[in-house]
């Protein structure tokens, strides 16, 4: 039966390996790469499908939010179905990629990345694919990539407007030093504040997958090199040679890995933190703490509130419209308010004090 399948599926790679830049040795290093995507929404959806159709033998997904259906525009690896069942982004697209490609190994992981676990998350691939939707996260990542020596692919989708660069260490400058700041919460325009033509996101990943599979089939000499940006609506297309790094930086002013003690920054610590999403309106609050969800399912039901729950996830729907969505790492998705003061008081109402012991 093996060979039977393995005849079946021999011509699955031939009119790539028919690209003369490719050819058959292209394809094998494509099938000893890995590559791990950050965000599998929008870009991140689309830069999975190209990676596992191409036979990229690892692709690492992690992403720390779930299916809407309001995603559906422009996400083209979502269907209805796991709207409905509310799963998380990087497993519903794991298992629809495992489907398009059964040769990829496909590991899926619903977290958010953070200086705790950016690092272990990004070694030992080739590159690193940026399908995220903030700079704060991007910043993080350019520096994660500075240190180990990968690689980061950078995109960028608002509006009509895209924007693509790979950034590669001993070459070109880093993200932080690319935008100019230190430490940028979010730029100013984004999905929430101008909306996203799914063609623009299209365009987008279909530039940050070209570059991915040059460099991973040794093609470096056809690397663009440029930072490219353009408006799908009106057709406007600009280029700019990406600057090398600044010396003065920290990362991209330094050999590989000479960053490495400033990197392994403090790990996030346990206080609870909150965060606007992108396009959404919704606070993430991080609690610092992990979350029993067998247990609070419980109290959130009791407490009247209609629950939707899986293996991944609890949401509750209190009474007045307002939502919880918990996931075991301890992160709530507050969804219905963009107050985060207001997302912070309820989750210490309906989550924190469910958690604590009860008074002696």
């Amino acid at each position: 039966m093996a060979n039977d399948r393995d005849a079946v599926w021999a011509d699955r790679y031939s009119r790539q390996i028919r690209f003369a830049p490719i050819g058959e040795q292209g394809q094998r290093k494509l099938a000893d790469a890995c590559v791990l995507i950050v965000g599998v929404g929008a870009l991140g959806a689309s830069l999975a499908q190209h990676m596992v159709r191409a036979g990229v033998g690892e692709v690492r997904l992690v992403d720390r939010d779930f299916v809407e259906p309001s995603n559906l525009q422009r996400q083209m690896l979502f269907d209805e179905a796991d709207a409905l069942a509310v799963l998380p982004k990087a497993v519903a697209a794991a298992n629809k990629l495992r489907v398009i490609n059964s040769g990829v190994k496909v590991t899926a992981e619903v977290a958010e990345v953070g200086r705790g676990n950016a690092e272990r998350l990004a070694a030992g691939t080739q590159l690193v694919l940026d399908g995220t939707d903030n700079a704060k996260t991007r910043v993080l990542l350019s520096d994660v990539c500075y240190r180990l020596g990968i690689p980061f692919v950078y995109g960028g989708v608002a509006g009509a407007g895209a924007m693509s660069a790979v950034l590669i260490p001993g070459e070109t400058s880093c993200f932080r030093c690319l935008i100019g700041a230190d430490e940028h919460e979010q730029e100013a325009d984004t999905c929430d504040t101008v909306g996203v033509l799914a063609a623009a996101v299209e365009f987008t990943a279909a530039l940050q997958a070209a570059e991915a599979v040059k460099w991973l089939t040794g093609n470096r000499a056809a690397m663009r090199g440029t930072w490219l940006s353009a408006d799908l609506w009106s057709f406007r297309v600009r280029e700019a040679a990406l600057p090398k790094g600044r010396a003065a930086c920290a990362y991209c002013g330094q050999p590989h890995g000479a960053a490495a003690a400033a990197g392994q920054a403090d790990s996030e610590g346990p206080e609870m933190v909150s965060a606007l999403l992108c396009g959404r309106d919704s606070v993430q609050v991080t609690l610092g703490r992990a979350l029993d969800l067998s247990r609070l399912e419980c109290r959130l039901r009791e407490r009247g509130c209609a629950l939707t729950v899986n293996r991944y996830l609890v949401k509750a729907v209190l009474q007045d419209g307002v939502s919880l969505v918990l996931f075991p790492d301890g992160r709530v998705l507050v969804q219905g308010t963009h107050d985060a003061g207001r997302a912070v008081e309820l989750c210490k109402e309906y989550i924190l004090e469910q958690e604590l012991p009860a008074p002696r």
